[in-house]
């Protein structure tokens, strides 16, 4: 079987909703960072076999293939690259670099853009099931999954509070947790970690055209008291706002290409695709799924806990990588290095790619080799890239 290579990951800054990306369409959004990425590589745009987009709120501004989309408003590449919209839910451009991996690994295709956009101003999420069902088109619960999932719909915000209560978690615990994240992302933001993937997106602000390159989510002023004393989600729980990710506009771009291509266009790969894994369970807890994702994902492998030299797991709440460490007995100082979503943010069908641009950055930077990256996903789904520095 062919490897597959990593030759570049990208990604904007994260805006906040109703930030410094309000003012861009997704469409331009996601262009930009397929620009840059392609820029940067040095490959001939023309070479580019597929661009696989993730997105999860398909409506709008969205709709209509945003990732066709994305190639048409491109300023680099032409319109003979195909593309392709998929919405694994948060794991949507996770699973374009999966799948942009299986084309290059079975031989059918060289030189492939995984990538991810959302704008969850633009697009509020969920709004592309509220307009249905205010338009009285109804929703995404049918009698067949009624019957085999009896009772209220699940949500991911009762799921992550069913993961509090099943591993044993405490408020002061994942309060903690989210004042580390910020601190993590403060300290990766000062010394420079993120300026080698993120890509600078000119903005208009009250002074003037600017560049956005730094994450607009991150609480430079964060105090554990002041995190600590955030409103619960649920009366009775242990989450809050503060120890959830944040609604955020970003997009991301990673080039994966065959060892023909890197020798055809004189490319030098990053990292190459070690081990790619997929499991689902339980769709109520929902949000579980990662920690036996990466059981899956490390025995086919042949990798222990222990040979990872840096995990990437998604804070989608923060009780989801406090049980992942808890299941997995991973170092904590391991996980999440540069901060994670509860303080960057997380621009759902972006974040899969955005987290491996962050991965890949940081074990260049630190001279390590092995890296993991998974992620929670609606239905009880979970991916997880096992990359492997070269």
């Amino acid at each position: 079987m062919a490897t597959a290579y990593i030759v570049d990951a990208v990604r904007t800054a994260g805006g906040r909703r109703g930030g410094k990306l309000a003012g861009i369409h997704p469409v331009d959004l996601a262009a930009a960072t397929l620009d840059a990425l392609v820029t940067r590589s040095g490959i001939d745009p023309a070479a580019i076999e597929d661009v696989i987009m993730g997105c999860v709120g398909q409506g709008g501004e969205q709709a209509n293939q945003v990732g066709r989309n994305a190639v048409l408003a491109s300023r680099v590449l032409p319109q003979s690259v195909p593309a392709v919209t998929i919405d694994r839910q948060c794991g949507s451009s996770q699973q374009a670099i999966q799948f942009a991996a299986q084309a290059v690994m079975s031989g059918t295709q060289d030189v492939v853009i995984a990538a991810g956009v959302e704008s969850m101003t633009r697009v509020p999420m969920g709004a592309t099931t509220m307009l249905f069902l205010k338009e009285g088109m109804g929703g995404s619960r049918s009698p067949g999954i009624a019957e085999n999932y009896p009772g209220p719909g699940w949500t991911q915000f009762a799921g992550a509070e069913m993961i509090v209560q099943k591993h044993g978690l405490t408020k002061d615990e994942l309060d903690r947790f989210a004042y580390e994240s910020h601190q993590k992302a403060i300290a990766a933001t000062n010394r420079g970690a993120f300026a080698g993937e993120i890509v600078p997106i000119s903005i208009e602000t009250p002074d003037g055209a600017a560049l956005h390159t730094i994450d607009e989510g991150i609480r430079f002023d964060a105090t554990f008291e002041g995190i600590a004393g955030v409103k619960l989600l649920s009366e009775g729980g242990a989450l809050t706002a503060a120890t959830s990710s944040q609604i955020c506009d970003g997009s991301s771009a990673v080039l994966v290409v065959s060892e023909a291509a890197l020798k055809r266009y004189n490319l030098t790969p990053l990292a190459r695709i070690h081990t790619l894994a997929v499991s689902a369970g339980d769709p109520v807890i929902m949000l579980e799924e990662p920690l036996f994702a990466t059981d899956k994902a490390l025995s086919r492998a042949g990798l222990s806990i222990g040979d990872i030299d840096l995990f990437e797991v998604n804070e989608a709440f923060a009780s989801v990588p406090m049980a992942w460490l808890k299941h997995t007995g991973a170092d904590p100082a391991r996980l999440n290095v540069n901060g994670g979503a509860i303080a960057l943010g997380h621009p759902l069908g972006a974040s899969g790619t955005k987290l491996m641009a962050t991965l890949l950055h940081a074990l260049k930077a630190g001279g390590k080799k092995y890296g993991l990256q998974t992620m929670c996903e609606g239905g009880g789904v979970a991916n997880v890239t096992i990359v492997e520095m070269v």
